[in-house]
């Protein structure tokens, strides 16, 4: 299944539609193309099926096009040249590379193209942001944290691809953590790619190098999730516990069983976050700048405490 989402350009959905000015042009529908990391992991699928649904809401003849990136720069910029190619409306961009990505910013921006960032920044002028506030759910994993270890123990940050969202978890789960002189972080510069697959990996390789962790700060679920399952295989599950970014359905799973080693999650919501995406790209085309360049959205930390009144994510 992954690796049809994720073949040849990733395309995942083709629905149709183009208004120029705010009036739709007779035969000619509104374009709208779209631009995520990784469509195998379920965050980015969910941010395809809001921008279709949000596009579809505008005008039930809407095209769109969702690719999947792979993290990779020169693949997208591939993409975006595709994008001013067939001369689509606007791009909702997940940037594999924040700073490198400003030179096919500037590209589709010449060729009138409306650019709007979503979950991570993007630089070379984008017309707007919208993403969660990822300091915010990286403090609220150090809180997490620390509060468990009582402000004491070793930590590792399994960390991810160099994007603004990834950094700023980071940061911020570093900025509590460094309030607390007997927490020490023992590794934070691992790139686990943000999947499963490396966070297993990236984990199996730090309980080789560590005979003791008590805290593992992951940089969203899937990592999480892997990270879990390395610490199974070495049977060392019960020595520490895991903490993630995301909500995400599996995070919900991991959280319900009341042996697991996952313990917490701060929760966005990539479909809403596609939506207003969608929503805000829309607006500034018919002349409606938003009232902020960049749209933070609230994270919530889920424990297996509040799991029963966590609402998961907006359901496509």
């Amino acid at each position: 299944m992954k690796k049809l989402l994720v073949s040849v350009m990733g395309v995942l959905l083709v629905t149709g539609f183009l208004f120029a000015n705010g009036q739709q042009q007779k035969g000619k529908p509104l374009t709208v193309a779209a631009t995520f990391g990784d469509l195998g992991n379920p965050f980015f699928y969910t941010m395809g099926k809001g921008v279709e649904d949000a596009a579809k809401k505008i005008d039930p003849n809407a095209k769109v096009t969702v690719v999947s990136s792979g993290y990779d720069l020169n693949t997208q910029v591939g993409q975006i040249d595709t994008f001013i190619a067939a001369g689509v409306d606007m791009i909702i961009l997940n940037a594999a590379d924040t700073k490198g990505i400003a030179p096919a910013v500037k590209k589709a921006k010449a060729a009138g193209i409306i650019v709007v960032a979503a979950d991570v920044d993007a630089e070379g002028g984008v017309d707007a942001t919208v993403t969660s506030n990822n300091y915010q759910a990286g403090q609220q994993a150090g809180e997490y944290i620390a509060k468990r270890l009582n402000g004491k123990g070793n930590v590792v940050i399994v960390n991810g691809p160099p994007v603004s969202a990834v950094i700023d978890r980071v940061n911020g789960c570093k900025e509590v953590l460094a309030k607390y002189p007997e927490i020490k972080i023992l590794s934070e510069n691992q790139n686990a790619g943000g999947n499963r697959e490396g966070g297993l990996r990236v984990m199996t390789d730090l309980l080789t190098a560590f005979p003791r962790i008590d805290a593992v700060f992951a940089i969203n679920d899937p990592t999480g999730i892997g990270c879990e399952l390395a610490m199974k295989q070495a049977k060392r599950e019960k020595e520490m516990f895991v903490v993630g970014v995301d909500g995400a359905p599996d995070a919900e799973v991991a959280l319900k069983d009341p042996n697991g080693s996952f313990a917490a999650s701060a929760s966005q919501d990539p479909y809403t976050m596609a939506v207003k995406a969608v929503q805000v790209a829309w607006d500034i085309k018919n002349g409606k700048k938003p009232e902020v360049a960049k749209i933070l959205i609230p994270t919530t930390l889920i424990t297996r405490d509040n799991l029963s009144s966590y609402k998961g994510w907006t359901k496509p």
